[in-house]
């Protein structure tokens, strides 16, 4: 008999407490973050992520865009800006499916920052 991979929708990582630096209603949605954020992370420009806003509870799937390097820049845009405030703290967690076999081997990686959405050593 064959053995059937299971996969899990599993935790990848997450840029934690970083704050909203703007929103953008006219534009056609998603989230802009800073690409030192995202190499640090291993987010990926149009992956899918939740935003998690720790201010009012409200979640939100969207895509990434990649933001200018070293600027800091979180930027809610189109619908998703009307989750969030400009200054509001977010969680921003990408999962992926990992094979079951796999997944006790996999450690998320995660990012802390600092109130202008810098890198915490």
């Amino acid at each position: 008999m064959n053995e059937i991979d299971n996969y899990l929708n599993f935790f990848k990582s997450k840029i934690h407490r970083a704050r909203v630096t703007e929103a953008e209603l006219n534009y056609e949605g998603s989230i802009t973050i800073d690409a030192d954020l995202l190499d640090a992370s291993g987010i990926l420009p149009s992956e899918k992520v939740q935003v998690v806003n720790v201010n009012n509870g409200e979640r939100l799937e969207t895509y990434v865009i990649e933001g200018e390097r070293g600027s800091g820049i979180i930027c809610l845009n189109g619908p998703a800006a009307r989750k969030c405030a400009v200054g509001d703290y977010i969680i921003i967690i990408a999962y992926f499916l990992v094979r079951e076999k796999l997944a006790k081997q996999y450690t998320p990686k995660v990012v802390f920052v600092d109130n202008q959405n810098r890198l915490i050593k």
